[in-house]
């Protein structure tokens, strides 16, 4: 379970209880920051705190603002600004030199525009979904803090934003946010005012299937669910103490390469590892995988193990694609010196995440461009008037 997962099931366990909860989430940062916007953390009124906005430093104060300045349920953007050297002594010690805006608001279960609902939805439905919040706005705009527009995967659109030209633009913005899947914070110059808005990717929990039930695939498995992955582990074998070894949330498929087909679903949202150690069952896995549209497939062993499985797919006539080539890695990992499964299962899910968010895996050390994606390059967009 990650972050975003325990804030859902927090969330919903305070209504069943009858508590009143809040959401702080980072909306920009500029500078140096430990977390990016989109970072959350819940909160109730009873004093429970779930998720980081920080490395520690300023949980506390937005529960304390929460408490003095939420009795009215409006919500408020707190600014931390840790750029100026007294702040290390003076300050919250951040030390990172960055600024920090924090977007509180409380969760009102029966608002259709409720983001902890809507996001629960997305995770239900595996489907990908889009928020755009109103964290700020200058000069005569008839707009609220808070104020947000819903853009679900079929188009469908729910907001409570009045001003027309706002929702023109966002309507275009987050259906390009739907297809890049990328969030971004992006100032809107209207006729009345301005109005900056966090347009937020809200990805359901990666799909992750694992071809192969034995004991290396186990940390595999727990690290992925560790990251908040849905985790599918096939045995070909049909060992039924595989059921045993792979406890749910694990979803755990007993099949033979004969039936495989029938009973794996494969979505170009899906990351496939194949570890069988069994070269029949594995060549009759990747007929299946490598024409599908997996956006990930590693394969477990030396590399002209897998050229000669390639090259018995030739030999039946199923020819292999330079795109479907490129989403091959084999031998499967990064080089991290792994020996061990748990070094090994370190090496794969590395690899996998590294693919995931188009990086190249290797020492931050030499890296020269910045950490994490720059959200304020899609700042000052113009809107036609």
């Amino acid at each position: 379970m990650n972050e975003l997962q325990a804030i859902l099931e927090g969330f919903e366990s305070s209504q069943k209880s009858g508590e009143m909860t809040f959401l702080a989430t980072v909306v920009k940062t500029q500078g140096s920051t430990y977390r990016r916007p989109g970072a959350k953390m819940l909160m109730t009124d009873t004093g429970l705190i779930i998720g980081t906005i920080s490395a520690g430093c300023l949980e506390n104060d937005v529960f304390e603002y929460t408490k003095q300045r939420m009795s009215d349920g409006k919500p408020i953007v707190v600014t931390y600004d840790s750029t100026a050297s007294e702040d290390i002594l003076w300050g919250f010690g951040l030390g990172c030199n960055g600024i920090v805006q924090v977007l509180i608001e409380r969760l009102e279960t029966e608002s259709r525009l409720n983001a902890i609902v809507f996001t629960q939805e997305c995770f239900h439905q595996k489907h990908l979904g889009i928020i755009a919040t109103v964290f700020a706005f200058e000069g005569g705009v008839d707009m609220k803090l808070g104020s947000r527009l819903l853009l679900y995967p079929n188009g469908k659109i729910l907001t409570d934003i009045k001003d027309p030209n706002l929702i023109k633009s966002l309507s275009a913005d987050t259906q390009a946010a739907l297809a890049n899947q990328k969030s971004s914070v992006k100032n809107y110059q209207l006729p009345l005012g301005s109005a900056e808005v966090f347009i937020e990717v809200i990805q359901p929990p990666t799909p992750l299937v694992i071809f192969g039930a034995g004991y290396d695939a186990v940390p595999v498995a727990q690290f992925a669910q560790a990251l908040g992955w849905e985790v599918t582990v096939v045995d070909c074998r049909a060992n039924e103490a595989t059921k045993v070894r792979f406890s749910p949330p694990c979803n755990v498929i007993l099949s033979n390469r004969d039936i495989l087909h029938k009973q794996v679903l494969i979505t170009d949202r899906t990351v496939a590892v194949v570890m069988t150690h069994n070269y029949l069952d594995d060549l009759e896995i990747l007929k299946i995988i490598l024409p599908s549209p997996a956006r990930y497939i590693g394969i477990l062993g030396p590399k002209h193990r897998t050229e000669r499985l390639l090259q018995d797919l030739s030999t039946e006539k199923i020819v292999t694609t330079s795109e479907q080539l490129n989403r091959l890695y084999s031998p499967i990992g990064i080089d991290i010196g792994a020996d061990t499964p748990e070094e090994i299962a370190i090496a794969i899910i590395a690899e996998i995440q590294a693919v995931l968010t188009n990086r190249k895996s290797n020492f931050l050390k030499n890296r020269n461009q910045p950490i994490h994606q720059n959200y304020q390059s899609n700042l000052n967009l113009l809107l036609a008037t």
